[in-house]
């Protein structure tokens, strides 16, 4: 049977601290499940769907928009391919509707990869892999570009994970997020300033109940410790979810909905190391050399293990 999202891989392991399961997709090189001891710390969705609202996927060479689909460089404009015709920007990068490849595959991990070739609007070639590996308390996910031609190439990496814990519903999930500053958008959802959080109701830094929210919101200068950041959804009962990720990804978008399929309620906490429109900004937006490589890492984790 052939699926919308193309190859499923299964993976599986067994650690201290249980059974660690997920899918993960070769179209956009997605992650459609994950569970520890049957805890789901994704919303799952079905494998004859379409990922519902972005769900788990690769955003790369950019993530979010970029306005009209124009950007500029030295003398030269480029008109990328419109992607999200009701705002007139193109969204999400190149490979969200690409089907990658398993270059290395284990019964814990997978490697995907594919190439961004030259096209309209994006006149470079970049390779790509997503490295998807359980772990004791949940997943860690490391993004590999290399440039392949003979230009610098700008490149940024987004993903897409939205996060819960079982059975909990996720409007009473209390949302943490280490971030001092909000970007502020038009009603295109595009940058217009970045202002500190201090006294706002974007200050998320104490902690907010999910259901108390209603967000598709950019946030920046967020708090490293140690060379990661982190962001957490806490349970009643004290269990939580994180996204934690290396401080290359200097920005979090946040996305909450009352459509995500099967579930009351559902939040995406999206790391990436550049916001919308940095191909025009040019904040986070990393240009590789001829041959450079870049490596980033982010990841899902899960405390509290109590039974379900």
């Amino acid at each position: 049977m052939t699926h919308p999202t193309g190859e499923q891989f299964e993976l599986e392991t067994t650690t201290s601290t249980g059974d660690v399961r997920a899918t993960v997709t070769a179209v956009a090189a997605g992650l459609r499940t994950l569970t520890i001891n049957g805890i789901d710390l994704v919303p799952p969705f079905g494998e004859e769907r379409t990922p519902p609202s972005g769900a788990g996927i690769v955003l790369v060479p950019w993530p979010n928009r970029i306005r009209d689909g124009v950007w500029t460089h030295g003398e030269t404009t480029h008109q990328l391919a419109i992607t999200e015709p009701p705002r007139n920007t193109a969204i999400h990068g190149l490979l969200r509707y690409t089907e990658y490849t398993p270059v290395d595959r284990d019964r814990d991990s997978v490697t995907l990869a594919a190439t961004i070739h030259p096209q309209l609007g994006y006149p470079f070639l970049v390779r790509t892999a997503v490295r998807y590996e359980l772990v004791s308390d949940g997943m860690k996910v490391t993004h590999f570009l290399e440039n392949l031609g003979a230009d610098p190439a700008p490149v940024a990496v987004g993903t897409h994970p939205y996060l819960k814990i079982g059975g909990v519903p996720t409007e009473e999930l209390t949302l943490r997020l280490d971030a001092a500053s909000h970007i502020e958008v038009d009603d295109r959802l595009l940058p217009v300033g970045e202002v500190p959080v201090d006294g706002t109701e974007w200050d998320l830094r104490d902690g907010r109940r999910v259901g108390d929210l209603s967000l598709d919101d950019a946030f920046g200068e967020l708090e490293s410790v140690d060379g990661t950041v982190e962001h957490t959804l806490t349970a009643p009962d004290g269990r939580s979810v994180s996204v934690w990720a290396d401080d290359e990804f200097a920005y979090v978008q946040v996305y909450t909905t009352a459509a995500f399929p099967g579930e009351s309620a559902a939040i995406a906490v999206e790391p990436m190391t550049a916001p919308a429109d940095a191909f025009n900004s040019g904040k986070g937006l990393r240009w590789l050399d001829p041959g450079e490589q870049w490596e980033v890492s982010w990841g899902i984790r899960f405390a509290g293990f109590a039974a379900e």
